[in-house]
């Protein structure tokens, strides 16, 4: 994750924003493509290909090929081939299961994954086994 490297054809773009990254996939001359939450439908998202200094706008972005070291990419040309099929198409779109992290993924390597969805549920383990323990105890302290 060099921040000083300028992004390559196929390199995943990990946007950060407020609370949460959003993710795209550099198709060179600038551009990005990225799967973006429709306003209207709760349930559904459009692929699109933008400008990568329009998507970040201000915030900060990396380029993040997080899964190299356990995946192997695609070829950068059925990487970029099948992005640009899918620009304006639309995907279904959940948060937990088929979010921009899950499809851009899924585009590099053939697997959607989500680091993101990944952390929150070992968050949320970890709440869940640190409330039963304290009730446990609880109860043990009572007897």
């Amino acid at each position: 994750m060099d921040p000083d490297r300028e992004p390559e054809l196929g390199d995943l773009i990990e946007i950060s924003r407020d609370g949460y990254q959003h993710w795209a996939i550099y198709v060179g001359n600038g551009y990005v493509i990225h799967l973006v939450k429709d306003s209207d439908t709760g349930a559904k998202g459009t692929v699109k290909k933008e400008k990568l200094k329009d998507v970040v706008g201000k915030d900060k972005y990396q380029i993040n090929n997080h899964l190299d070291k356990i995946y192997v990419p695609h070829p950068t040309e059925d990487i970029l081939q099948k992005a640009i099929s899918y620009v304006e198409e639309k995907f279904p779109y959940n948060m937990a299961s088929s979010n921009c992290e899950h499809f851009v993924t899924l585009l590099r390597y053939g697997k959607p994954h989500s680091q993101q969805v990944q952390n929150a549920k070992n968050l949320l383990l970890a709440a869940v086994v640190f409330k039963i323990l304290k009730l446990a105890t609880l109860k043990k302290e009572r007897e």
